[in-house]
């Protein structure tokens, strides 16, 4: 079992309409759909937006669904300043952002009691993720991809993502996912499209462009689904 999270349905509806034999279950108001498809049991769930939300799907499609390995795929804003609606990015790692223990002694971003700040992509499939990206004619960065319970949409904010994480793309999910899996010890991989620039014009690009981003998430999971896991 391969389990697929997206935070908004237009994200997981191409995933959803590819699965045979469907089948639907809801707990605590989140639904996964399992069923085959691209030669491979999945369960896709659609977990709302924000890292509570994300937190709250991840752990139960684990324990529930056990899956063997989690993706994670939806649009995002570009950080990186070589990236722009339209381009991809693959996360190397994740984290959340907007976590900030600092004055009581904590590093940015390092989650209480785990002591850490970044939690790991399956290196031995983002790799392999990143290099199918490229031979497909993309334009992709790989490296963080930060979290936090807030649309990014100021070039000022956007600057200190980069200059302070090395973000190559910013959500508001992908960190509690990688948590979540992460206490688990479920590997998984980040997939983000992007939809917008998350700067001043993010919210106008994000509308126009994430039926697209979406379509480019399903076109490169789908091959690769079925040819590397």
């Amino acid at each position: 079992m391969i389990g697929i999270i997206c935070a908004m349905q237009i994200e997981a509806d191409k995933f959803i309409e590819a699965l045979e034999n469907k089948k639907e279950t809801t707990v605590s108001g989140v639904k996964y759909t399992e069923g085959k498809a691209f030669g491979k049991k999945l369960c896709v769930a659609v977990c709302g937006v924000g890292k509570v939300f994300a937190a709250l799907c991840t752990q139960t499609m684990i324990l529930k669904f056990k899956p063997k390995f989690i993706i994670n795929v939806g649009v995002s804003g570009a950080i990186n300043p070589g990236l722009k609606p339209g381009d991809v990015a693959v996360g190397a790692n994740v984290l959340q952002h907007d976590y900030n223990l600092t004055p009581l002694g904590g590093l940015k971003g390092q989650i209480s009691g785990l002591e850490k700040i970044n939690f790991e992509c399956d290196s031995s499939k983002w790799h392999v993720l990143l290099d199918m990206i490229k031979q497909n004619g993309y334009t992709v960065k790989s490296g963080p991809i930060v979290s936090g319970d807030q649309f990014i949409a100021d070039a000022k904010k956007k600057k200190e993502l980069f200059d302070w994480f090395g973000a190559v793309a910013c959500d508001m999910e992908a960190g509690a996912i990688g948590q979540v899996c992460y206490v688990n010890s479920v590997p998984f991989i980040v997939l983000r499209t992007l939809s917008d620039s998350a700067n001043g014009e993010a919210a106008q690009s994000f509308e126009q462009l994430c039926e697209l981003a979406s379509e480019q998430g399903f076109e490169i999971l789908s091959k690769f689904i079925k040819e590397n896991l």
